[in-house]
């Protein structure tokens, strides 16, 4: 006599996935911690365990890599994650030039982390090219860029860079984030790594935290996923399925957001509050030539500016904003301010006067309207 099962056993059985093979035209989000393996131990795809792969990971690994014009992509559970994979692919007592101005998470990662890892690093003001090729030493294995930097908007040359560091037997990574690869194609520019903190534009709604590695090169894409595999710090399939729906619609995005930075950095570059706009569309960007030639798509949304006053000044002003959220992070639909040396606190060396601001797809008329009546206020 047939043994019916019990209860416990049907709550397993009959939520099973039955619909493999439907055709659903949005992705599904993929939550299952592992796979099923076929009778005589093989699996059916490459799919086992989803801290080594998973379907909606390879989907956002595949489409970034594309988009970067490279070889291999890399997913990780934050930018963070990504820059700490490419600095776990260097060996002890290896020497990292960065910029001097910097994201200053990283800066605090080195110091705080890897440097009891016997990685040592230098600051290094990348916009000049003679003081980078003064600063490489002979350990030098890896020069980092962020171009435009963040929060000063300073350029860095990266094909020249680039051509500096395999001249001195190193490797040139460079920081996407701000531009993503609508507007610059690092890569191209003789980069060897890119790096992307997918929070950002990739997805596009702060509703994710994501980061990305992409390489051309098989012997570092073999360092960096063996990293994302064995360290684990991977992104969950929801968070993937997040940043892939945010790609279908970056390049709309961040073109009206792009389109309303320049707008609004024409309206502040005039304002008589402002001591300064830094931003590489303006002509009175130090580098305007230069982004021109490198970034030959666009120049991205996000904007600093110099208040004429000292920080407590520019902290109120931040607050009159109706349209501007008071927020750390950049590159969702909305608009986002905030004081810099504030939130990056002793050793910073941003100035005291800056607001850094992230453009969203607002309309621009309102956008300016709120600077300026926020700019007419008494502090």
């Amino acid at each position: 006599m047939k043994q019916e099962p019990k209860f416990e056993t049907i709550a397993i059985k009959s939520t099973e996935n039955k619909y493999s093979d439907s055709t659903p035209v949005s992705t599904p989000i993929y939550l299952s911690s592992t796979y099923i393996r076929n009778n005589d131990g093989s699996y059916t795809n490459d799919f086992v365990y989803s801290r080594t792969n998973n379907p909606n990971r390879a989907i956002v690994e595949e489409s970034i890599a594309l988009l970067e014009n490279g070889k291999h992509a890399f997913a990780f559970s934050s930018g963070m994650a990504a820059v700490s994979a490419v600095f776990q692919s260097l060996k002890t007592g290896d020497n990292i030039l960065l910029p001097d101005d910097i994201y200053f998470a990283i800066k605090k990662l080195m110091e705080e982390v890897f440097k009891r890892w016997n990685l040592s690093y230098d600051m290094v003001d990348m916009s000049n090219i003679e003081t980078l090729k003064k600063a490489i030493k002979p350990n030098t294995a890896l020069i980092w860029v962020e171009s435009p930097s963040n929060p000063q908007l300073k350029l860095s040359d990266i094909a020249v860079i680039a051509e500096i560091a395999h001249q001195n037997k190193a490797i040139c990574a460079v920081d996407n984030t701000w531009l993503t690869p609508v507007f610059q194609n690092p890569l191209a520019l003789g980069a060897d790594i890119v790096v992307h903190s997918t929070t950002k534009y990739f997805g596009g709604h702060s509703d994710v935290i994501g980061g990305c590695v992409v390489v051309n090169d098989e012997i570092i894409a073999e360092k960096i996923k063996n990293i994302q595999i064995l360290s684990g710090a991977v992104p969950a399939p929801f968070d993937c399925w997040l940043i892939a729906r945010g790609i279908q619609t970056l390049k709309l995005r961040i073109k009206k957001q792009s389109k309303n930075a320049l707008k609004l950095a024409n309206y502040l570059e005039n304002h008589p509050k402002v001591e300064k706009v830094l931003y590489s569309r303006l002509k009175s960007h130090p580098q305007h030539l230069l982004a021109k030639k490198q970034q030959k798509k666009g120049f991205g949304a996000m904007i600093s500016i110099l208040i004429r006053g000292n920080e407590q000044d520019t902290i109120n002003i931040s607050t009159k904003l109706k349209y501007f959220t008071i927020a750390t992070s950049l590159g969702g639909v909305e608009s986002l301010v905030e004081h810099r040396k504030s939130l990056e606190g002793k050793g910073s060396l941003t100035p005291e006067n800056l607001l850094r601001i992230s453009v969203g797809i607002e309309h621009i008329d309102d956008l300016i309207a709120d600077w300026k009546n926020a700019l007419s206020m008494n502090n």
